[in-house]
C-alpha cells in the first residue's frame, strides 16, 4: 500500500534505486536505459560526480534563503552565465521551481508590462494548437493541449489559438518551406487583427513543440516571420524552451538555430539536469526597464525562487555541459539517432515520421505510411508501445492525440547529452525491438 497520490493511481510503479550514467536500476536490480531523460529532464545522465559535488559544497555554505530578504553569489553566477550566452536583449532572469512556474511568470511580466506602459488593453493571448505550456491555470489556459485542458476548461482564462508548424501533416506538396512559413504567419497576423491588434499582449510558442506533438521543429524562416509580425503589431514573442531549450536541439537556446531573439522565454528542465528543482524567466532589457522605471517591483513571486542548491546544481550542470564539448556531442548523436531511425524503421508501414534537433526526436505513427492515416484511438498504441518498452529495459516518452488531442499516436525520445555511439545504437535496437513486438510487421 502506498500513502503517496501518485499521477496514476491505479498502475504501480517500480521503485528506482540507483542512477548511474544513461541507465536507471530498480529495486529488483534491473537496468534502463534513459532514452527520454525522463521528460527531457536528465540532460547528463545520473549520478554526475560535478554535480553532485557542487549541491555539497553549496549545503555547506547556505542551503536556502528567502529571496525578499537576500541574493546569493551562485544565483548571481547562474544569471550571469544564462544571459551572458543568451540571444537578443535577454538579460535579466527571474528563477522558478519549474517550468509552468516559468511560463506562467512570462504571462504575468507581459500583462505587467503592458499595463506600466499604459496600454491596459493589451490581455489577449496567442499560442498555438497542440502546444503544451504547463499544467498551473494561467499555463493551460493558452497551452492547446485539449486532452489536458478539456476538465478544466472553465476554470481558464480566455485565450486564442492558431495553427501550429507542422509540416509532416501540413505543409501542401506545393509549397515550399518559405511559403508554408508565410501562410502560418499570416493566420497570425489575421488573428491579431480579428481581435484587434491593440487588444494582443503576446503571441507564445514553443520554440520546438515537445510533448503534445513530438518534436515539431520550425520549417526555415518561420520564427522569423512570426517575429515580424509581431513587431509589426507591439505584441510580445514568448518563447517556450522548457523543453526543448538549454542544449537539447544542440543549442543552448534552440531559438539561436532560428536567427530569433523573444522577448522574453521560459526554459527548465535540461536547465538543472533533475538534480533540483529549478526553471526560469529570462526577460529583455527592454522589458526589465519598464518595470523599474514603473511601479519598480513585478508582482509576483514564489517562496523557492532563486534557490540557492537548485541555482547551484544548474551552473554546475551547464559548466559541464561547456567544459566537456557536449553540444558537438547533442548534434553528432541526435544526427546518428534518426538516420539510424529511418534506416531502421524503413520497411515498417506504421512508422509515419521521424523529426526533431539534436537529441529531441519524435517518432510518429500511422495506420499505413502511404497516406499518413492513423491507428485507433481506442488502440492506445503509444501506451502499449511504453510498457511494452519498460519490459525491455528502455524508457521513452509517449502520448497520444498528436493531431488533434485525439487522433495520432508518437514517441519521444530526448536521451542524455553524454550519450555514446554506441549507446544511440542500443537505444535504436530496443526501440526496434519494442515496435515490431507491439506493431509486428
Amino acid at each position: 500500500m502506498t500513502h503517496v497520490f501518485h499521477r496514476n493511481p491505479q498502475h504501480t510503479l517500480k521503485q528506482a534505486v540507483r542512477g548511474q550514467g544513461i541507465s536507471l536500476f530498480d529495486q529488483e536490480g534491473r537496468q534502463y536505459l534513459d532514452a527520454s531523460g525522463g521528460a527531457a529532464v536528465s540532460c547528463l545522465g545520473h549520478g554526475h560526480p560535478d554535480v553532485i559535488a557542487a549541491i555539497k559544497a553549496q549545503l555547506d555554505q547556505v542551503a536556502y534563503a528567502h529571496s525578499s530578504f537576500f541574493t546569493t553569489q551562485v544565483c548571481e553566477d547562474l544569471a550571469d552565465f544564462l544571459v551572458s550566452r543568451a540571444p537578443g536583449d535577454l538579460d535579466h532572469v527571474y528563477f522558478v521551481s519549474g517550468g509552468s512556474e516559468a511560463v506562467e511568470a512570462a504571462l504575468k511580466l507581459a500583462r505587467q508590462y503592458f499595463v506600466e506602459r499604459g496600454e491596459t488593453q493589451r490581455s489577449q493571448f496567442i499560442a498555438r494548437r497542440q502546444s503544451y505550456h504547463g499544467n498551473t491555470l494561467g499555463a493551460l489556459a493558452i497551452g492547446g493541449n485539449a486532452w489536458r485542458r478539456e476538465p478544466f476548461l472553465p476554470m481558464l482564462a480566455p485565450a486564442h489559438h492558431v495553427s501550429p508548424c507542422y509540416p509532416y501533416r501540413d505543409q501542401r506538396p506545393d509549397e515550399t518551406e518559405e511559403q508554408y512559413a508565410s501562410r502560418l504567419a499570416d493566420e497570425l497576423e489575421q488573428k491579431i487583427l480579428e481581435i484587434g491588434p491593440d487588444r494582443v499582449a503576446a503571441f507564445v510558442a514553443e520554440t520546438v513543440v515537445g510533448a503534445t506533438a513530438g518534436a515539431l521543429a520550425p520549417v526555415r524562416t518561420y520564427l522569423q516571420r512570426v517575429r515580424e509580425v509581431c513587431d509589426r503589431h507591439g505584441v510580445l514573442l514568448i518563447l517556450d524552451e522548457v523543453m526543448s531549450g538549454m542544449g537539447r536541439t544542440g543549442h543552448l537556446y534552440a531559438c539561436a538555430e532560428d536567427g530569433v531573439a523573444p522577448d522574453i522565454l521560459a526554459i527548465a528542465k535540461g536547465l538543472g539536469a533533475g538534480y533540483q528543482p529549478i526553471g526560469a524567466m529570462l526577460a529583455s532589457r527592454r522589458i526589465y526597464d519598464t518595470i523599474v522605471n514603473g511601479s519598480g517591483f513585478f508582482q509576483h513571486g514564489h517562496t523557492y525562487m532563486g534557490h540557492a542548491t537548485a541555482c547551484a546544481a544548474a551552473l554546475a550542470v551547464q559548466r559541464v555541459i561547456e567544459r566537456d564539448g557536449l553540444l558537438a556531442n547533442v548534434l553528432a548523436r541526435g544526427e546518428q539517432l534518426r538516420a539510424r531511425l529511418r534506416e531502421v524503421f524503413a520497411d515498417h508501414p506504421n512508422i509515419g515520421d521521424v523529426r526533431g534537433r539534436g537529441l529531441f526526436v519524435g517518432v510518429e505513427f500511422v495506420r499505413d505510411r502511404a497516406d499518413k492515416s492513423v491507428l485507433d484511438p481506442a488502440l492506445k498504441t503509444h501506451a502499449k508501445l511504453k510498457r511494452q518498452a519498460m519490459e525491455n529495459g528502455l524508457m521513452m516518452y509517449p502520448m497520444g492525440g498528436t493531431i488533434d488531442g485525439v487522433h495520432g499516436d508518437h514517441v519521444l525520445l530526448a536521451p542524455p547529452f553524454i550519450c555514446t555511439a554506441a549507446d544511440i545504437d542500443e537505444i535504436v535496437a530496443r526501440l526496434d525491438r519494442t515496435v515490431r513486438q507491439v506493431l509486428p510487421v
